[in-house]
């Protein structure tokens, strides 16, 4: 069972992110603020949960929130700084966005870059630990899949309907066949026999 709060006495956001490792495509973040009671069984981490109890979760999670927000960093600003300060922007940014201020953060992960004038607190794994950061972890995926399934559209030779701009066997080999696409990070490594050099 996911725990409903950190800290009692302030009203409370969490945050995370989607889209930090993808070769393609905008990152995501979401925040969140639940209601001070709230329990809902079925959260937890996004990436445990298949795409259907993503995609329900997050009309009962926008149905129920006290505030949310979703914002998100294209891949032209992630190449001109890098992926985790665009992480931190587009969290700071769905914060920003929220209805409802918030007095306190949590932010899943072990660092943060803060644009805010609000306390926060990092949790490693946080999106399986705390009920508003699940919350925020499913709507950052979700709003990003959905991004990246308009993509697809436009650019259906790489396959991200299904990746999501993941670096996958097929991604690398869809770039290495068609080249580089104005939605690619040009600043990760998109060759493949390159990625597998660097972990050597």
């Amino acid at each position: 069972m996911l725990l409903q709060s950190y800290t009692q006495d302030r009203i409370e956001c969490g945050c995370d992110e989607a889209g930090r490792g993808c070769l393609a495509g905008p990152v995501y973040a979401a925040a969140v603020i639940l209601p001070r009671d709230y329990v809902n069984a079925d959260l937890n981490d996004s990436k445990q949960l298949s795409e259907r109890q993503r995609d329900q979760l997050r009309v009962q999670i926008e149905q129920d929130a006290v505030a949310w927000a979703v914002a998100s960093v294209e891949a032209e600003e992630i190449d001109s700084t890098n992926i985790l300060r665009a992480s931190f922007h587009a969290m700071c940014k769905a914060v920003g966005a929220l209805a409802v201020a918030p007095q306190y953060l949590l932010i899943d992960g072990n660092r943060f870059y803060n644009e805010t004038d609000l306390p926060y607190t990092c949790v490693v794994k946080g999106d399986g630990k705390y009920m508003s950061i699940a919350a925020a972890s499913v709507l950052a995926k979700t709003y990003r899949d959905e991004r990246m399934r308009q993509l697809h559209e436009e650019y259906p030779c790489y396959g991200w309907a299904g990746n999501k701009g993941y670096p996958t066997k097929a991604h690398y080999e869809a770039i290495e066949r068609y080249g580089v696409s104005p939605w690619h990070r040009r600043s990760f490594r998109l060759n493949r026999q390159m990625s597998f050099l660097d972990k050597m």
